[in-house]
């Protein structure tokens, strides 16, 4: 039935309904604005934030091969505004249309619309890290207790050794790199894989001690409860490995070889070493180690050891591989790590946590943001 022909009453009625459900949909468009983003904005921000730092990561370990400066920008801020304009109107109009219906019930003209507009409008502050941050995040040696708690927290000791440690107890680490070349000591290995075991043991335990200055102090103990013959025979080894007395607990402290028996002296690798570290194993193409553009290293042909076992393998091409873990593009090239190359993840994981545990950097205060109320 048009509406010219429906009974006045429907007419109105169906005007006013119209209207009222436009109405509606304008409020429960508003209503999805505000608490309703915060599972989506959380979700979408962390992983987009999360992606771009695994990329600053490597685009870094990569510019370091090719000897250029590495620079970070870290995402200080985020402040997702969002504004939404609605505009609804309705009309009903009543008047005789046909001469000689005058008298008779009056055709009924109904009118409604509704408008939005929706605005996406975030704010992200990035701070360069420049400076005293630069200096003591990048450059300073990472902290002995942030290394222990990633013993703690599950990460092999034979990869923790790997990547962080220069040298504990004057047992050295491998060195790789072009200007300090250097061989591993036979028993730093050998050291890695004891830990491992006893930390599968739960035979190898951490504990941080604050003294009455606040200063804190890093603990090492072989707890005798969890020593079967088999277990303090790994222990009695790596007592003689780093010759350790026969006490159950020793302390942790940075530098070179004190001569102790109750001292563990470990000497960290900063991160722009253990970034440099990384580097040389990326897989460089050939014609930029030829002309000079990057600094000889592993080779495709030539997989890259660390300790007997592949460290890290980086590779490169004209486009990433579909299943990446993390790509970059640099000077022409594509870098990235593989995601099934677990050994690959882990390390670089465990880089990107120790960028974050050994941030002792000194923080200037963040810009203060006015955000307008809509």
């Amino acid at each position: 039935m048009s509406a010219r022909l429906m009974p006045g009453k429907q007419r109105r009625r169906a005007a006013v309904v119209l209207a009222a459900v436009l109405c509606s949909l304008a409020v429960e468009s508003c209503s999805s604005i505000g608490p309703g983003t915060v599972t989506r904005d959380r979700y979408d921000y962390g992983a987009a934030i999360g992606d771009s730092w695994k990329q600053q990561t490597l685009l870094n370990i990569v510019k370091l091969r090719y000897a250029d400066f590495p620079v970070f920008l870290e995402v200080g801020q985020v402040i997702a505004g969002y504004q939404l304009q609605t505009t609804v109107g309705a009309g009903i109009s009543a008047q005789n249309y046909i001469s000689n219906s005058v008298g008779g019930p009056p055709a009924i003209g109904g009118s409604a619309a509704a408008a939005a507009t929706y605005i996406d409008r975030p704010t992200i502050m990035y701070a360069p890290l420049t400076g005293t941050d630069f200096i003591k995040k990048l450059m300073a040696p990472i902290p002995p207790s942030a290394v222990l708690f990633l013993l703690q927290s599950g990460y092999s000791a034979s990869l923790v050794l790997d990547i962080a440690i220069d040298s504990i107890n004057g047992l050295a680490n491998e060195s790789r790199r072009v200007a300090m070349p250097r061989t591993a000591d036979p028993q730093f290995a050998q050291l890695g894989r004891l830990l491992y075991e006893l930390q599968l043991a739960n035979a190898l335990q951490v504990r941080i001690e604050r003294a009455k200055d606040n200063s804190e102090a890093a603990i090492v103990t072989f707890p005798p409860a969890h020593q079967t013959p088999d277990i303090a025979a790994k222990i009695a080894e790596v007592r003689r490995i780093l010759r350790l007395s026969g006490g159950p607990s020793y302390s942790v402290h940075y530098g070179g070889y004190s001569g102790r028996g109750d001292d563990i002296s470990i000497t960290t690798r900063s991160m722009l070493q253990i970034m440099l570290e990384l580097g040389v194993l990326a897989q460089v193409p050939a014609d930029d180690i030829a002309a000079g553009r990057a600094a000889p290293g592993a080779s495709s042909d030539k997989p890259a050891v660390v300790s007997g076992r592949p460290l890290v393998t980086i590779l490169s091409g004209t486009a990433p591989a579909a299943d990446a873990y993390v790509a970059v593009q640099y000077k022409g090239h594509w870098f990235w790590i593989a995601d099934g190359d677990f050994r690959s993840k882990s390390v670089f994981g465990a880089v990107m946590l120790l960028f974050s545990i050994s941030d002792v950097g000194v923080r200037s205060a963040p810009p203060v943001v006015t955000v307008p109320a809509n």
